[in-house]
C-alpha cells in the first residue's frame, strides 16, 4: 500500500516536471505589434508631455515679464495641470505616465531643489538668524503638528469628520506632520522680485524657515510612521519622549552625514587637479551630491537635511576648488535643474486632480483640515515671535506684529506634504491625500496670489534710500550697536555688551578656527578684503582738504577733484557687500 502511494507521488512529479519543461522550453509568440504600439504611445505621450512643460515655462516668463503678481508661476503651473488632467483623463486609458509619482519626486526631482537651496543660500543672512529660523522650523513645525494631528484626532473621534480613524492617534500626528510640510514657493517667488523691495530680514526669515522646516516635517512623519501600528492605538506615556528622542537623533546624525561628506568632496577637489578636466569636475560633484542623498535615506536619516547641509559646506569650502568654468556652470546647472524639477512638481500636483483617481474626496475634511492648518501656524508664529522679541530691541531686528501676519500668511503648503499624502499607511490614504491636494490648491493660488498685496498692506515693502546706515564710530556707554547682513540691514541688536561681546566673540573664534585648520584643508578664502574707511567723519576731512587744496593753488577746472557727497555711505567691499569667513 506505502509502495503505491510513492509510485503515484513519484509518477505525478515525473509528469509535472514534464509538463514545466514543456512550458519552459516552448516557443513564445511575442506580440511585436503590441510593443511597437506601446512604444508609439509612449512616444506621443512624451511630446504631449513636454509641450506642456514648455508651455509652462513661457508662461512663467509672460507671468514676470507684465509682472502678473497676482497668479504665481507655481499656481499657473497646477491649473494648467489640472486642465491637462481632465483632458488626459478623459482621452487616455493609461494614464500611470501622468500620476504623482512619490517615489520618483523624493529619488529625481526633490534632490536638486534641496542642493540648489543650500548651495545658493546666502549664508550671511541664514545664519545671522539661525536662532529665529530654528524656532520657527525646529519648534514651530512640532507646535503645529501636534496642533492639527490632535484636532483632526477630536473632530474624527466625535463624529465630525468621516473616513478617518477614531481610536488611533498616530493616524492623525502623521497627518499632522506632513501637513506642518511648509513650501512657500509661490509666496518667495514673488518676495524674490526686486522692484517689490521686499524687506531683506523677512525674506531671510521666510526662505530659512522653509527649507529646514521641510526636513523636519519628513522627520517627524518617519519617526511616527514607524511608531504607528492599527493593531495598538492607544499612546504609551512613554512613547512620545521616544519620538523625540528619534527625531533628534535622526536630525542631528543628517546634519553629520551631510557635512562630512561635504568636507570629503572639498578635499578631493582640493587635492587634486580636477580643475584641469571641467567636464569631469562638473559630473562629480553633480553624482557626488545625489551620492549624499542615497546615502542619507539609506541609512534611515533624512536625505533632505544631509543634502542641504552638504551644499551648504560645498558652497563654503569647494566653490573655490573648481575652476571659472566649472564654478559658473555648476551654479547655472543647478538651478536650472532646481527650476524644471518644480515646474514637474507642480504640474503634476494639478494632473492629480484627476489623473489620481482617488476613490473618496472628502470636502467636509478639507475645510476642516485648511482650518486646523490656519490654527496651527498661527500658535506657531506668534507665541515664538513673542519669546524671540524678548531678545531683539525695537529696530529692524524687531519682529513686528505685521512681519508676523506675513509668516502667518506665507505657510503655503506644498509638493512635500502631498508626496508624504502618497504614502499615508492605512486603509484611509485617500482622505488625506485629497485633503492635503486641496489645502495645497487654496494655499498656493489663493495666499500666493495675495502676497504682493498682504506685502503692500503691512508696509513690508522696503525704499532703498531709507536703509540703516553702519559707520566706524565707536559706541558710546549705554547706546546699543546694531549688526547688520551683507546688505546693511539691522538683523541682531545687542541689548548689552556682556550680549555684544559674547557675540562678537563666538563668530571670532568660529571664523579664527575655520581659517587656521578647516580652510587649508578643503578651499575657501583664507583673508576677507578690509573694508574701506567711508565714514561721515572721514568724508568731512577729505572734504576739508580738497577746499584748503582749491584755495591755495591755481588748478585747471578739469583737474579739479570732484566735490564728495555729504550722504553716508555703507561700508563693504567694492560691490557694496560685506564680507564673512563662514557666518
Amino acid at each position: 500500500m506505502v509502495n503505491a502511494t510513492v509510485a503515484n507521488i513519484l509518477n505525478k512529479f515525473h509528469e509535472n516536471e514534464h509538463l514545466k519543461s514543456q512550458e519552459t522550453y516552448a516557443p513564445t509568440a511575442t506580440p511585436l505589434l503590441d510593443v511597437e504600439e506601446q512604444h508609439e504611445e509612449d512616444a506621443y505621450s512624451l511630446t504631449f508631455l513636454n509641450i506642456i512643460l514648455i508651455s509652462c515655462i513661457i508662461l512663467a516668463y509672460i507671468i514676470k515679464e507684465r509682472k502678473l503678481y497676482f497668479l504665481p508661476e507655481s499656481a499657473a503651473a497646477m491649473l494648467l495641470g489640472t486642465a491637462v488632467g481632465f483632458i488626459v483623463n478623459v482621452f487616455v486609458q493609461d494614464v500611470t505616465l501622468f500620476k504623482f509619482s512619490p517615489e520618483f519626486f523624493f529619488f529625481v526631482l526633490l534632490p536638486p531643489i534641496i542642493f540648489e537651496a543650500g548651495y545658493g543660500l546666502d549664508k550671511q543672512g541664514f545664519f545671522e538668524n539661525i536662532g529665529a529660523i530654528t524656532m520657527y522650523a525646529v519648534f514651530g513645525t512640532i507646535i503645529s503638528t501636534f496642533t492639527v494631528g490632535y484636532l483632526v484626532y477630536l473632530c474624527g473621534r466625535h463624529g465630525y469628520i468621516d473616513n478617518i480613524s477614531t481610536s488611533n492617534p498616530w493616524e492623525g500626528l502623521l497627518f499632522g506632520a506632513l501637513i506642518s510640510a511648509v513650501d512657500p514657493v509661490a509666496t518667495l517667488s514673488i518676495m524674490s522680485n526686486p522692484e517689490l523691495q521686499c524687506n531683506k530680514l523677512l525674506y531671510s526669515l521666510v526662505f530659512g524657515e522653509s527649507v529646514l522646516n521641510d526636513a523636519v516635517a519628513i522627520v517627524l512623519f518617519n519617526t511616527f510612521k514607524n511608531f504607528y501600528d492599527p493593531d495598538t492605538p492607544d499612546l504609551s506615556r512613554w512613547d512620545i519622549p521616544k519620538v523625540f528622542i528619534s527625531f533628534l537623533s535622526t536630525s542631528v546624525f543628517s546634519i553629520l552625514v551631510g557635512g562630512a561628506l561635504g568636507l570629503c568632496t572639498s578635499y578631493l577637489y582640493k587635492h587634486s587637479n580636477l580643475k584641469n578636466y571641467p567636464n569631469m569636475e562638473s559630473t562629480l560633484l553633480f553624482l557626488m551630491c545625489y551620492l549624499c542623498y542615497a546615502v542619507g535615506e539609506s541609512l534611515g536619516l533624512s536625505g533632505i537635511m544631509a543634502l542641504f547641509f552638504n551644499g551648504i559646506v560645498l558652497s563654503h569650502y569647494n566653490s573655490h576648488n573648481l575652476s571659472e568654468s566649472s564654478k559658473h556652470a555648476t551654479e547655472q546647472i543647478f538651478a536650472t535643474l532646481a527650476t524644471i524639477s518644480e515646474t514637474i512638481v507642480f504640474l503634476y500636483m494639478g494632473m492629480g486632480v484627476f489623473t489620481g483617481r482617488f476613490a473618496d474626496w472628502n470636502w467636509r475634511f478639507s475645510l476642516f483640515a485648511m482650518m486646523f492648518c490656519l490654527i496651527g501656524r498661527f500658535l506657531n508664529i506668534f507665541p515664538l515671535s513673542f519669546i524671540l522679541n524678548i531678545f531683539r530691541e525695537r529696530n529692524k531686528s524687531h519682529i513686528s506684529k505685521k512681519m508676523q501676519s506675513v509668516l502667518w500668511f506665507a505657510g503655503l503648503r506644498g509638493a512635500i506634504a502631498f508626496a508624504l499624502a502618497e504614502n499615508f499607511p492605512g486603509d484611509n490614504r485617500d482622505t488625506y491625500a485629497t485633503g492635503t491636494l486641496s489645502i495645497c490648491f487654496m494655499t498656493t493660488i489663493i495666499c500666493g496670489g495675495f502676497t504682493e498685496r498682504m506685502l503692500a498692506v503691512t508696509g513690508m515693502k522696503e525704499n532703498h534710500d531709507d536703509k540703516n546706515i553702519l559707520d566706524d564710530r565707536e559706541v558710546e556707554d549705554g547706546e546699543e550697536e546694531t549688526f547688520f547682513d551683507d546688505n546693511n540691514f539691522a538683523i541682531f541688536s545687542s541689548p548689552s555688551k556682556d550680549m555684544e561681546e559674547a557675540y562678537r566673540g563666538i563668530k571670532k573664534v568660529v571664523n579664527k578656527f575655520d581659517k587656521k585648520y578647516l580652510v587649508p584643508k578643503f578651499g575657501g578664502e583664507l583673508d576677507s578684503p578690509k573694508p574701506k574707511e567711508t565714514t561721515v567723519e572721514r568724508k568731512l576731512e577729505l572734504e576739508l582738504e580738497t577746499m584748503t587744496s582749491k584755495k591755495n593753488s591755481d588748478i585747471d577746472d578739469d583737474n579739479i577733484i570732484d566735490e564728495f557727497e555729504l550722504e553716508p555711505m555703507p561700508i563693504g567691499n567694492e560691490n557694496g557687500r560685506a564680507r564673512s569667513s563662514f557666518l
